[in-house]
């Protein structure tokens, strides 16, 4: 797989990964949701920690949610660097098509939910319950660079109902499948560690 395949992968992932953000973002107000079928529905949240909004401050006591925000920042910015050169060398090696595939993937989402953690929070004002947010807003963005939420609206409860009762410790109990909410950068990332996982074999050999 070729450089220039290789960006044009990662082109088209990150446009469609902020389009839609920008989109939900000045459309949509904070947790509003859209039902398209029973297993999938647009819902809008926002999320300024790490997967599925944990946050470094929930593990170090001592450090601020906002000290913690902007590390977590810069340690995206510095990892998407290590990848950008994990890149370059596997094209440069000729490394496997899946490989290189995989690792596009993976760049392009993490560069994706990048942009949101840097830049968000200077162009665009609150996502509020009752309000839809402004690109570029006259009196400024709700929050300083580095310190944006990461925008996230895809949820698939593919099962959402009552468990039977015969089930052993849950059964009666109401469960939700899958729970958590995410982007197009998020499926950009797992499907790249997917590949890698399930082809692992075939991604490590140059054998096209």
């Amino acid at each position: 797989m070729s450089l220039k395949k290789s960006i044009i992968l990662i082109v088209i992932i990150l446009l469609i990964d902020q389009i839609s953000k920008v989109y939900i973002k000045v459309n949509f107000t904070l947790k509003e949701s859209i039902e398209v079928f029973s297993w999938f529905e647009v819902f809008f949240i926002e999320n300024d920690g790490m997967a599925w909004g944990t946050k470094i401050s929930d593990f170090v006591s001592f450090v601020s949610d906002r000290t913690a925000k902007v590390i977590l920042t810069l340690f995206r910015v510095i990892a998407i660097f290590g990848i950008a050169y994990w890149l370059h060398n596997a094209i440069r090696k000729k490394e496997s098509k899946i490989l290189i595939t995989a690792i596009s993937l993976i760049f392009a989402g993490a560069l994706g939910n990048i942009i949101d953690s840097v830049f968000y929070g200077v162009l665009f004002n609150e996502s509020l319950f009752n309000q839809v947010a402004v690109f570029m807003p006259e009196e400024g963005g709700y929050d300083n660079l580095l310190h944006g939420k990461v925008v996230d609206m895809i949820h698939l409860p593919i099962y959402n109902d009552i468990l039977p009762k015969w089930m052993p410790f849950v059964g009666g109990k109401h469960f939700t499948f899958f729970e958590p909410v995410f982007n197009i950068a998020d499926m950009a990332i797992s499907t790249g560690f997917l590949m890698l996982i399930v082809f692992n074999k075939r991604a490590f050999s140059k054998r096209n």
